[in-house]
């Protein structure tokens, strides 16, 4: 990857990603700014709404991997993309991988708040157990 596109990519890396407990288990989330959240909420609240999530994986074969994560609800027109630096973010992956599970929540979150949490289903499994494993030996080569 020539300097210029790695820098183009690292200034579009989206930082607000982290791992949390939610009842026993270590769940990746993305934490949207409250109006973001709040919008989301108010478009698919009360709907029947399923959420397709795609992970596109960029790397350069030099060790630097970024996945491109991208949510299209199925109601409310509502598409959403955060690209992750995976390098610095394995440990958002790996439960990713071990739960299937996403988060979409605002900063201040508490498990007393409960009702300012979303969670998406993967509908594929098996892509985010493939997805690590393509991320991991994507590192490897930095090694």
């Amino acid at each position: 990857m020539v300097d210029e596109e790695m820098e183009k990519l690292l200034a579009r890396v989206y930082k607000e990603i982290d791992v949390f407990d939610f009842n026993g288990k270590n769940v990746p989330r993305i934490i949207l700014d409250d109006r973001k959240f709040d919008d989301i909420m108010s478009k698919i609240q009360g709907k029947p709404v399923s959420v397709n999530t795609n992970l596109n994986i960029l790397q350069d074969g030099l060790g630097h991997v970024f996945v491109e994560i991208m949510l299209d609800f199925s109601y409310g027109e509502i598409h959403e993309e955060f690209l992750v630096y995976a390098n610095e973010s394995l440990e958002f992956f790996e439960c990713l991988a071990n739960t299937t599970m996403l988060a979409l929540s605002p900063p201040n979150y508490s498990e007393v708040n409960q009702d300012k949490i979303f969670m998406v289903q993967l509908p594929k499994p098996d892509k985010a157990i493939e997805a690590i494993d393509i991320i991991k030996n994507g590192l490897r080569k930095k090694i």
